[in-house]
């Protein structure tokens, strides 16, 4: 008899927002409000449906708990320092050029390459994923991304037994972002993980969010997804991924290690320096609810860190 276990992060299908709303939120909120949604699109992003990949078929393994935070609130509510230390980042981000652009895969692997993200796509596939996502700051939201998992990109690059951890690198362009042209900030972004944590299912490469392709301010055209550790550590933009046997010293980890650490798992019991972490602030209802061990992913993680329980694993 096969007897099935929820997750503790999963509900039933009915309870969560219908598909329809939040991708056709332009047709029910009629031409001229559609107009001003539009501008939440980067002026990089590639047309929505293009080449028929978006929407992809969404993954039913990956629900929610929660309804969907609507794409007006989290579109203009981002961190992505590169174009400054606002949340409202769009209008500077529309500014970076998205396409065409490539990923270079080096270090320990069988055989460097250059790909270019619509190769990457048509060479690994899409789907879509519903995941909660935490900042640090003690906010939150729950989005539809789509993307693969980075154990296919893993696969793809053919590491060797020497790597024990991947490098991810975003772009480099003072011209175009104004943020890297702030001299005490160590551009450009750099952020890693683990090779078991890689490995595992949930961290998630993304190309696009809310049905279509990712628009400029939520990292566009490649960033990653962890969803059981703080938002700082899904770096976005991603030029270079690299699979080294030293770990990476990361951006944040490089301007204040005693406040943003390497491993940065969500723990609702281990505030930050200056802030509690025992509850996040929901974007689109202001609501306060707690926040849960791993962002509500311990299932699936929290074996990652047995016998690591003297590192630091949540700042």
């Amino acid at each position: 008899m096969l007897i099935r276990r929820n997750r503790g992060w999963e509900i039933p299908e009915s309870q969560a927002t219908p598909e329809s709303i939040f991708l056709n939120r332009r047709s029910l909120i009629g031409g001229a409000a559609g107009l001003a949604a539009g501008s939440l699109i980067g002026g990089g992003a590639r047309a929505a449906g293009e080449g028929g990949l978006y929407p992809a078929p969404r993954n039913e393994a990956y629900t929610l708990d929660r309804a969907l935070t609507p794409e007006k609130f989290s579109g203009d509510y981002n961190n992505f320092y590169e174009f400054g230390m606002s949340k409202t980042v769009l209008p500077a981000a529309n500014a970076l050029k998205t396409s065409p652009w490539t990923v270079k895969i080096d270090g320990l692997v069988e055989k460097p390459f250059e790909i270019g993200v619509d190769d990457l796509i048509k060479k690994i596939g899409l789907e879509e994923r519903l995941y909660r996502h935490r900042c640090v700051e003690a906010w939150s939201m729950a989005v539809p991304w789509t993307g693969f998992p980075l154990s296919k990109l893993v696969a793809l690059a053919k590491p060797s037994s020497g790597a024990k951890y991947v490098r991810f690198e975003t772009f480099m362009d003072k011209a175009t972002a104004p943020g890297q042209r702030v001299f005490y900030y160590p551009w450009p972004y750099i952020e890693g993980l683990t090779m078991a944590e890689a490995g595992n299912d949930l961290p998630f490469v993304v190309t696009g969010i809310y049905g279509k392709p990712l628009p400029n301010q939520f990292g566009a055209p490649i960033r990653i997804a962890v969803p059981w550790k703080y938002g700082f550590k899904s770096a976005k933009s991603i030029v270079k991924v690299s699979f080294t046997a030293e770990r990476p010293k990361t951006f944040w980890e490089g301007l204040q290690a005693s406040e943003y650490g390497f491993w940065a798992n969500v723990n609702p019991a281990v505030p930050h320096p200056r802030w509690s972490q025992a509850s996040e602030r929901v974007l689109g209802t202001d609501q306060r609810v707690p926040t849960l061990i791993y962002n509500g992913y311990g299932e699936q993680v929290a074996g990652l860190y047995k016998g690591l329980e003297g590192e630091r694993l949540f700042l």
